[in-house]
């Protein structure tokens, strides 16, 4: 790697720091040079400016999501196993970004209401790539007969959104210490509930 690349990468490294911290709103050019001891011209050098460099930031965060989540599970068997590896890793993910924060939630709030903006569009692709992924493992444990046949995955997929935003929210707003280890309960109980009898 160039030096001119290795530079890139670190300011990367510190921007997405910052903005999980921070938010993506948080995340100004003056504030990641000071870190990096650079001009803010030596910033601006290599992102053209402080949008590509929160677009930037939601890639390379998606880039690792997906690094840590979604391509370790699909070493485990077609059906309920993959898709129970997905979530669990997904709940790991989330309750470690207790401390961390995490890009995609914060940067929902940031941004839910701005049309036309390119990091809310950049946030919403890798959203719905992980949203995607997560409805063809629903569809494959269906498929696999490890849950009921009448299981609906779209429903199925909000319900498990919306244990994740729950850990999030009592977690680091309200700081339950029992949060997580509801989440992994509440988790148990819904995929359960889908399971097929026959299995």
């Amino acid at each position: 790697m160039r030096k001119g690349e290795q530079t890139r990468v670190a300011i990367l490294d510190a921007a997405l720091e910052l903005a999980s911290r921070e938010g993506l709103e948080g995340l100004t050019i003056g504030v990641l040079a000071e870190r990096m001891q650079m001009s803010k011209s030596g910033v601006f050098a290599h992102f053209g400016s402080r949008e590509d460099l929160q677009v930037e930031v939601v890639r390379e965060y998606h880039r690792r999501f997906e690094e840590e989540v979604f391509f370790p599970s699909l070493g485990e068997a077609r059906g309920l196993p993959r898709l129970r590896a997905m979530i669990s890793r997904w709940i790991e993910k989330r309750i470690h970004e207790v401390t961390t924060g995490c890009i995609y939630i914060s940067g929902a709030v940031e941004y839910d209401d701005r049309a036309d903006n390119p990091v809310r569009e950049q946030l919403v692709s890798s959203v719905n790539i992980w949203r995607a992924a997560l409805l063809r493992a629903i569809a494959q444990a269906v498929a696999e007969g490890h849950l009921r046949a009448d299981t609906e995955p779209q429903l199925m997929l909000f319900e498990l959104y919306s244990l994740t935003l729950g850990l999030h929210h009592d977690a680091r707003f309200l700081h339950l210490p029992e949060a997580a280890q509801l989440t992994w309960a509440a988790l148990e109980k819904l995929i359960v509930s889908y399971q097929s009898k026959d299995r």
